[in-house]
């Protein structure tokens, strides 16, 4: 806070000072001459304003704030190696001015991507990579590696690299990795599951590179892997022909699947017949038998009961004679019974006698 309210007053009491300064010199000289107005640029009234802003112009100098997403290198001409050892970290830290100067580096995660889409790398243009498999394809690639300075190492990255560790390191580290480990690769292992593969190595590759160097890999995406026009075409070319295929084997496997359904359609409608004429011939049979015993039961029924009354044959056989009967002949210890022509004649008279059922019992009888 005192660094930055320092920053922010101390050119605006310099650009004060020098201009009432100015005016004063020119003030004195019109009035008194030259050698007055020089004499009076060494009296107490301006010496001590000078002194002033001059001292807090030096405690701005010796002052340093850094940032807790920051870390600073102190280049330092007193100290043997040009560089203090220790770096400073977050907080407020004392430098001898003109002497030393701070060299201020960020330790938050950074990304550096490399597109080709003009707008979307850290480059302007096509910023890609282009490199070719083990079988000659040549590949685009874009791709993105984020990163962070470790506080630890930053000397060290200061002193070899200094502010061009993008540019100089990181950079030709990315493409360089990618190209010789695609190189590993042929363009269809490029182009298919190994890709998860290719990233994992090159991951592993790059956080070996960067071991010890003030740079801590995170993190590398494959963004997008491009073909050339030639390859590309015969690729679609490939998978219309892949695809053609897969179509007549769905057209033959859904032909097989319809003749096996009517197969098993066919089967099941045969069996539910067969099983039905089954059910039927059973039913069927066991109802002769139901009916065959009844009537076994009724006919031992009947021949209990013929053998406790005899005349109820005669009764049952006149019951069941046609009601157009109206006259009957029975002859005597005889089993049959006869309608008597003359009464069925236009001639009958209006008086019918109506016979008993019974033989002993009849009206009319007689001789055959």
């Amino acid at each position: 806070m005192v660094h930055t309210i320092l920053d922010f007053f101390i050119p605006w009491i310099w650009f004060f000072f020098l201009v009432a300064t100015l005016y004063d010199f020119v003030r004195t000289t019109w009035q008194h001459g030259i050698w007055v107005a020089i004499k009076r640029l060494f009296s107490v009234k301006i010496l001590l304003p000078f002194l002033l802003i001059f001292s807090l112009s030096i405690l701005k100098a010796s002052i340093v704030f850094i940032y807790p997403q920051e870390v600073g290198v102190v280049v330092s001409m007193i100290s043997k190696k040009g560089v203090r050892e220790e770096p400073f970290h977050a907080g407020l830290h004392a430098i001898v001015p003109l002497l030393e100067s701070v060299v201020i580096y960020p330790i938050y995660w950074q990304t550096y991507t490399m597109s080709s889409r003009p707008m979307e790398g850290e480059k302007l243009g096509d910023d890609s990579i282009i490199t070719r498999t083990a079988d000659g394809q040549e590949v685009i690639i874009d791709c993105s590696f984020v990163f962070v300075i470790e506080p630890e190492n930053v000397i060290k990255l200061h002193i070899n690299w200094q502010e061009r560790y993008i540019e100089d390191f990181i950079r030709p580290l990315i493409r360089a990795t990618t190209r010789t480990y695609i190189s590993q690769y042929t363009v269809g292992e490029v182009n298919s599951h190994k890709r998860g593969e290719i990233k994992a190595g090159l991951e592993q590759t790059l956080i070996n590179v960067t071991q010890n160097s003030g740079i801590i890999f995170q993190k590398f995406f494959l963004r997008n892997i491009a073909f050339t026009a030639a390859y590309a075409e015969s690729v679609e070319k490939k998978q219309m022909a892949e695809q053609g295929i897969i179509q007549k084997e769905y057209e033959a496997k859904q032909i097989e699947n319809l003749a096996k359904g009517e197969a098993a359609r066919i089967t099941i409608k045969a069996s539910a017949e067969a099983e039905a004429i089954l059910i039927k011939a059973k039913a069927e049979a066991e109802a002769r038998l139901i009916k065959a015993k009844a009537e076994a039961k009724a006919l031992r029924l009947i021949e209990k009961v013929v053998e406790n009354s005899p005349d109820i044959l005669t009764y049952n056989y006149i019951d069941k004679l046609s009601p157009n009967i109206k006259a009957m002949l029975l002859p005597n210890n005889a089993p049959l019974i006869l309608p008597l022509p003359r009464l069925e004649s236009d001639k009958i008279p209006p008086y019918e006698e109506e016979i008993s059922p019974k033989p002993e019992f009849a009206t009319e009888s007689s001789s055959p």
